[in-house]
């Protein structure tokens, strides 16, 4: 299964979300539960780790793909390099593998580096390009994304 990347207004990932699933379309948001702060308490919300970005099955047809763009909430399909970005179903796995197992996941602007082969935890037998490194944390690019996870990772796990 091939997935497209879908760009929306901002603080729209979870309606667009729930809009497209209740017209039938397979989607994936990746999700994560967050403290914030207020002046007068403390509450665990639900945040996008992709802001503004909704993973949404390729559509089958035309008529599919208008339904999708007339959504409310949504902007339009992200592209690479002239033509719609693509992601494999085996990504998305890697990325709801990686929620999984890191509790605490932030995402920031692509930038090229050093490539790497990771080879243990989650993310297991993957290559990725390294934006930094330090003692306790290595960031790790998502090309078709043009965005970076952040794994706090032992230096030891890559190669």
């Amino acid at each position: 299964m091939i997935w497209n990347v879908l760009y929306t207004k901002p603080r729209n990932e979870k309606k667009v979300l729930d809009r497209l699933t209740a017209k039938g379309i397979n989607c994936y948001c990746p999700i994560q539960k967050t403290l914030k702060q207020w002046s007068d308490r403390k509450k665990w919300v639900e945040e996008p780790i992709f802001k503004s970005y909704v993973f949404v099955e390729e559509p089958k047809s035309e008529v599919e793909k208008m339904t999708i763009l007339q959504t409310l909430g949504v902007v339009r399909f992200m592209f690479w390099l002239g033509e719609p970005a693509k992601v494999k179903e085996s990504e998305i796995k890697k990325i709801k593998n990686f929620l999984g197992n890191h509790s605490s996941v932030e995402t920031i602007a692509f930038e090229a580096g050093t490539e790497l082969k990771i080879k243990d935890g989650a993310l297991k037998g993957s290559t990725g390009v390294v934006v930094y490194q330090t003692k306790t944390e290595i960031v790790l690019n998502v090309q078709q994304l043009g965005l970076s996870m952040i794994a706090r990772l032992s230096v030891s796990d890559v190669q």
